[in-house]
């Protein structure tokens, strides 16, 4: 069932249109102005917003301004008995899906709201064929360790029960992440990465729950944050061993009771959210070092998925070598290289300190500084330490 949202400072106006369009299937909101009509709009996803222009308090122009800041997809169809052909031009280059004149034809009103759904829906379609376009790499190799990954992606991934993926830097942690939300039934909704390791510790409760304007210094204007913005989808915290006490104590929250606070505001937003972490840390050692909080570590950890070093699935290198030429010759331009036998012996023989990351590099500089066919020889002395 689509939610609609009403906005209009005259009761009798907003009961008729209520009363219309719950007849036609449609669950409705109301609001008597636009700074209620704002509020409702932070708490709740709508899928078309009918607003009058001229109302108290926030008139519906500027409301038009704010949604467009929070949620640029949604459309808005403005309705007015005070509108001149300016008022409607004005409207529309703010953003407005279309204008409508009190009293509204019912007709007319029904089809502009069918047609606002119909492109929110080619919206979300664009979005869905662009991630399949740029679809997720695929998981590469054949060793008992990732194909027990495989297994455990394809058994958790439908449900929502939270995930800790640990492993070193440059395993592919992101990517077991990327696969759980592109095989759940979140896959429509959006996936949004957050590295914790990245942001200042003073910067990250903004980043994760937002903040409001003025709530502290640079706050010159209202922040949506990573929570909301993943709401119906997978948000994924990267490094979530590097997270601040603080921090970690509004992340418990959020998943005990699937609501947030934005930095400065009082208000709980609520947010449903599906939470993948991931750490290079041991999050036990961490705890007994009262770096982290036992509490958040049993809730992050209903499934634990282990990623393996690549020393430690050695059996892989020669497939995961043989992606990186399709790849990189591809990125390039240029013909896919070979490489022999005892190269790819070598390279299996070398320790990766860097796992598969470091792997990615050393192929794209072997296909750099090599010839047509990549040799034993080109190995070491492109890859391996001289003594």
């Amino acid at each position: 069932m689509s939610n609609i949202l009403i906005i209009d400072d005259e009761k009798a106006i907003r009961k008729t249109l209520s009363e219309i369009l719950s007849y036609e299937g449609y669950k409705i909101d109301e609001a008597a102005d636009g700074d209620e009509g704002l509020k409702k709009f932070r708490e709740k996803v709508y899928d078309v917003v009918l607003c009058d222009i001229k109302m108290p308090k926030m008139d519906g122009i500027e409301f038009l301004e704010k949604a467009g800041e929070l949620h640029a997809d949604v459309p808005v169809i403005m309705i007015s008995g005070h509108g001149t052909i300016e008022t409607a031009v004005e409207a529309v280059k703010k953003g407005a899906f279309d204008y409508i004149s009190k009293p509204p034809d019912l007709n007319r009103l029904l089809i502009t709201i069918r047609n606002a759904m119909d492109r929110t829906n080619l919206v979300t379609e664009a979005k869905v064929l662009r991630r399949k376009v740029a679809k997720v790499e695929d998981m590469i190799g054949k060793s008992p360790a990732i194909m027990k990954i495989r297994d455990t992606i394809d058994k958790v991934a439908p449900t929502d029960a939270r995930v800790l993926v640990t492993g070193e830097n440059g395993v592919g942690k992101e990517l077991v992440a990327r696969w759980l939300h592109e095989k759940s039934n979140r896959s429509k909704g959006p996936l949004v990465e957050v590295n914790c390791a990245a942001i200042p510790s003073e910067l990250i409760e903004s980043e994760l729950f937002g903040h409001e304007k003025g709530s502290f210094t640079s706050a010159l204007k209202q922040r949506i944050g990573k929570f909301e913005q993943a709401h119906g989808g997978t948000l994924f915290l990267d490094e979530i061993g590097d997270m601040s006490l603080s921090a970690q104590a509004k992340v418990l929250r959020a998943l005990q009771e699937g609501k947030i606070t934005r930095v400065g505001g009082d208000k709980d937003i609520s947010v449903d959210v599906r939470v993948v972490a991931a750490t290079n840390k041991d999050l036990l050692r961490e705890v007994e070092e009262k770096l982290f909080r036992l509490d958040l570590y049993h809730r992050l950890s209903v499934i634990i998925i282990h990623v393996p070093s690549l020393n430690d699935r050695k059996e892989d290198i020669q497939l995961l070598v043989d992606k990186f030429l399709t790849d990189i010759a591809q990125e390039y331009g240029t013909a896919k290289k070979s490489i022999d036998v005892e190269a790819i012996s070598a390279l299996k023989n070398h320790e990766w300190t860097g796992n598969i990351r470091e792997l990615r590099n050393v192929v794209e500089r072997l296909i750099i500084l090599s010839g047509n066919t990549i040799t034993t020889q080109d190995v070491s002395t492109y890859v391996l330490p001289r003594k």
